[in-house]
């Protein structure tokens, strides 16, 4: 049996919020250098990805993502200082709340049968 997780899910405001999928592409969008490589990567139409940009780019108030225009060479896509910054703040909360649960989570695992005493 594996062991129960959580997912983390910022909302950022009424409307917009960020979870590991949002964090997935905008790690995959600094390492690829553009949109539509970041959302191939994730098996995502690039449309889809540049909805999800966009939907952060408002929620945050200003770019996470700021994209080149396209030309012989094509264009590409980056992360803003705010962009890297809520990718930062994100793993952190993340590794923050795994570390305050994992007990809690282990012990939900034995409760339902799961191997192991919690430590």
């Amino acid at each position: 049996m594996r062991i129960p997780s959580l997912i983390l899910r910022i909302y950022l405001d009424a409307e917009g919020h960020i979870g590991h999928g949002k964090i997935e592409l905008l790690e995959n969008i600094r390492s690829c250098g553009s949109i539509s490589a970041a959302g191939r990567a994730m098996n995502m139409s690039y449309r889809h990805a540049w909805v999800l940009v966009d939907q952060m780019n408002r929620s945050c108030g200003r770019a996470v993502v700021e994209t080149q225009e396209g030309g012989k060479h094509g264009g590409g896509a980056v992360l803003t200082p705010l962009g890297s910054s809520l990718v930062a703040r994100y793993r952190k909360i993340q590794r923050s709340v795994e570390n305050a649960t994992r007990k809690e989570l282990l012990a939900l695992q034995v409760d339902l049968g799961g191997q192991g005493a919690p430590p």
